[in-house]
């Protein structure tokens, strides 16, 4: 039964990548595994550079586009020119997917707990400028660190300092390559990414503030093998 603040209307997302997009495809592989029921629809895909593979993945989707490039210019132009993208599609949260730079701060002023990103280590180890992709899995593997794992957590001004949501350790193993680990992390973050952005819509949509998200079952048991 619906409580007296709840909407059941699905949000509308965007997703912001700069790269392949594969946790941006994960994202929209729920959303249609969802149906009518699942609590965001993906409207935008705003990335900061062309020919990636984010783009043609929105493109199969049927999802709009809008390239805004951040390189040599003003933050108060990118800001701007971000801020009007998503009000015209009516935007509601922001996922960050891969995206490398950080977001505006009037954005992040505009949507308060309402932009997640997810990082492939356990934060706060192992974040900041810098860290993303193969950086992590090589820093990681220099510090001798036995579990690893991906991180969601609300985005701010700075990079990977928002609020936790979610973590899922997983195993680094003996003769790890940043390859070996990045995929086995990959794998994880594909399951843990749109269940905790499904379990933070939907405390929005109930009017609640999201709260820390509990992985059911065996997401706390350590990955031992990645997932297809």
């Amino acid at each position: 039964m619906s409580t007296p603040n709840q909407d059941p209307r699905p949000l509308r997302a965007a997703v912001f990548a700069s790269g392949s997009g594969s946790n941006f495809q994960s994202l929209l592989d729920a959303e249609a595994a969802g149906g009518p029921d699942h609590p965001w629809r993906t409207v935008l895909l705003v990335t900061d550079r062309l020919n990636i593979g984010a783009l043609e993945r929105a493109e199969q989707a049927g999802v709009a586009t809008r390239v805004i490039t951040v390189s040599k210019r003003e933050p108060e132009d990118v800001a701007e020119e971000t801020l009007a993208a998503l009000e015209e599609a009516g935007v509601e949260v922001l996922f960050l997917a891969g995206y490398l730079r950080l977001v505006p701060e009037p954005v992040v002023a505009r949507f308060p707990r309402r932009i997640l990103n997810v990082h492939p280590a356990l934060l706060p180890a192992f974040g900041g400028k810098g860290m993303w992709g193969r950086h992590v899995h090589e820093a990681v593997l220099a510090s001798g660190a036995r579990v690893t794992g991906p991180t969601v957590h609300f985005a701010d001004e700075r990079y990977d300092e928002g609020s936790i949501v979610a973590q899922w350790p997983v195993p680094v193993r003996e003769g790890d390559t940043p390859e070996t680990l990045a995929a086995r992390v990959l794998s994880v973050e594909h399951r843990l990414y749109p269940a905790a952005a499904a379990h933070v819509c939907r405390a929005l949509q109930a009017g609640t503030v999201p709260r820390p998200y509990d992985f059911p079952g065996e997401a706390f048991l350590m990955a031992d093998e990645p997932w297809s």
